[in-house]
């Protein structure tokens, strides 16, 4: 009920502002048929404000070289705001819920259904038809997927930070080992857990000291929601799951489940509780905070992780400017046996987290023009490949970056993106993915197979000839071996804002973030009975009431998406 007369509310609120600005006299902008595919017409200066529920630490409020480009040929600027550090903007976002105080445009990630409960965001669906010519392009048979439910079909978000025909190229997560581990072991086969454990092992033996400092085999990320990245989603990522984070969905009946509840689960705990008994994970695991965890990979002696390239990825980029690129990492499909299947590549289709236009939007068709120019073609060529003859040059037809560009780009990343504004603008509008070719018959961004091989150090080349692989997703299971997944994204997926549903989870969140640091860290002897205990316990404070609720919600949302009728 409270979600329908929110959405009345703001249907409301944009009718009578469509109407207000419909009787406005003066600008082009308010055309219901836009001239032409680039359709912000109206360059006069505006500024909305925004925020974003990532943090941004190369922001240069629209200082950079695309910043200013976009202004140039929009007239808008930004007056942005980030979520610090690494809370994905929950507090500050339902302190806006409860007050009411919005930016004019969001970028809510999960956190879009409290505004949405609120009343605070406007359904798009109106000033998309009527003036966003380039996104309804793009999004085209995939606008099912930005709308909200089946129950609220409107459009709240723009989806924003998946490409529409993506096809992956590359793979980024996995387990990693340095390059340094590897040449010296002469690059052993890495499939299982215990693969990696042997490898981790043998290397930590034979260097106890990592440039005066002691060797670590293996750290993790527990601080905050990072633990989900680096230690429990892995649980899943290594016996067959399809990494759909809390839970596990049956892809033959939808039910979900708390994915601790699966036994094999219980067995990678215990794998990485054997780990922690013998020295092989870091001891401080559980107590470091993130800074701490990265300065240890920036030291270079952190020989292994589990986790995606861009929760390191500062670290990661302080070892390339140091010149040590043998420390830097490789990616591998670890599972806890060769009956399981790595779901790195599986696609989930067009869905994912996007931007909003809130109620406090004076112009909101100005805003949606705005969002649509960085939709279409010109506007995503700049968001990806920046200013031509200044990050890339056109030879023979080809878009090319030129070496010292590309050699910034890779080895000193957050000053390159700070300049340069590349990749800084990814949430403003829709996009197509990697592989997809525009009218001049080149790739919309620069991740496809030749620039990926460019952009690798000659440490990485190295190793994957050892591995008679060009990049590191040919070591994975390939997309084809893997369904599209039915539900999509469900990191996405808007789940109850109110009553039992919240309050549940978050008794689970807690119990989880206490009882898997306990289970990992225990004598061998009493893990049985801590991981026992957890299981009863989420139960206890209504586990399998949520999942209920929660097979439903993914049921809808195959319906909605596929058009299937779901028992």
């Amino acid at each position: 009920m409270k979600r329908s007369l929110s959405k009345k509310l703001a249907t409301l609120a944009l009718a009578s502002l469509l109407l207000i600005m419909a009787g406005c006299g003066g600008s082009g902008n308010n055309s219901a048929s836009p001239a032409n595919e680039n359709s912000g017409d109206d360059t006069s200066p505006i500024t909305f404000t925004f925020f974003g529920a990532d943090a941004s630490p190369s922001w240069n409020n629209m200082q950079d070289d695309v910043g200013k480009e976009i202004t140039a040929k929009t007239g808008v600027t930004l007056d942005a705001e980030y979520d610090v550090g690494s809370g994905g903007g929950q507090s500050k976002i339902a302190l806006m819920a409860a007050s009411g105080d919005v930016p004019d445009l969001i970028y809510a990630k999960g956190e879009l259904g409290k505004l949405v409960d609120a009343g605070l965001i406007l359904d798009l669906t109106e000033l998309i038809d009527k003036y966003a010519p380039n996104i309804k392009k793009v999004m085209s048979e995939n606008m099912n997927r930005m709308k909200y439910s089946n129950e609220d079909q409107a459009i709240y978000s723009i989806t924003t930070n998946i490409g529409v025909d993506q096809q992956n190229f590359d793979v980024t997560n996995g387990f990693q080992v340095q390059h340094r581990v590897l040449k010296e072991l002469g690059y052993p086969e890495i499939k299982t857990i215990y693969d990696y454990e042997n490898v981790l092992r043998e290397y930590a033996e034979k260097h106890p000291m990592t440039d005066g400092q002691p060797t670590i085999p293996l750290t993790l990320n527990a601080d905050d929601w990072k633990i989900m990245i680096t230690i429990t989603n892995q649980a899943n990522n290594t016996t067959g799951g399809m990494n759909d984070g809390e839970y596990h969905v049956d892809p033959e009946t939808y039910e979900a489940m708390l994915h601790y509840k699966r036994p094999v689960e219980k067995e990678y705990f215990r794998w990485l509780n054997k780990l922690y008994n013998e020295g092989l994970l870091d001891k401080d695991t559980f107590v470091q905070k993130e800074d701490q965890y990265k300065a240890k990979i920036a030291s270079g002696r952190v020989l292994g992780l589990t986790s995606v390239d861009w929760e390191y990825a500062d670290a990661e980029n302080a070892l390339k400017a140091a010149g040590k690129y043998d420390y830097t990492y490789a990616h591998f499909p670890v599972t806890m046996g060769e009956q399981y299947k790595d779901h790195a590549m599986q696609s989930f289709g067009v869905d994912g987290y996007g931007i909003s236009i809130t109620t406090a939007c004076e112009d909101p068709i100005r805003a949606i023009k705005f969002l649509d120019w960085l939709s279409s073609e010109e506007g995503q060529v700049l968001r990806n490949w920046g200013i031509e003859g200044k990050h890339y040059n056109v030879e023979n037809g080809t878009r090319v970056i030129p070496a010292d560009v590309l050699d910034k780009k890779v080895n000193d990343a957050s000053t390159f993106a700070k300049e340069t504004g590349i990749d800084l603008y990814s949430v403003f509008g829709v996009r197509y993915g990697d592989g997809v070719k525009d009218s001049t018959g080149n790739y919309y961004t620069t991740k496809f197979p030749e620039q990926i091989i460019a952009s690798y150090s000659d440490v990485e080349k190295e190793t994957l000839a050892a591995y008679n692989a060009t990049t590191w997703k040919d070591l994975f299971p390939s997309e084809d071996e893997l369904p599209v997944k039915e539900w999509g994204a469900l990191y996405n997926m808007q789940v109850p804002t109110d009553g039992d549903y919240q309050v549940i989870s978050q008794k689970t969140q807690d119990i989880v973030r206490k009882r898997i640091p306990e289970a990992v860290q225990a004598k061998p002897a009493e893990f049985d009975k801590i991981y026992d205990d957890f299981i009863a316990e989420l139960n206890a404070v209504g586990a399998e009431k949520m999942e209920k609720e929660y097979t439903e919600l993914v049921k809808a949302r195959v319906e909605l998406f596929t058009g299937k009728e779901i028992q």
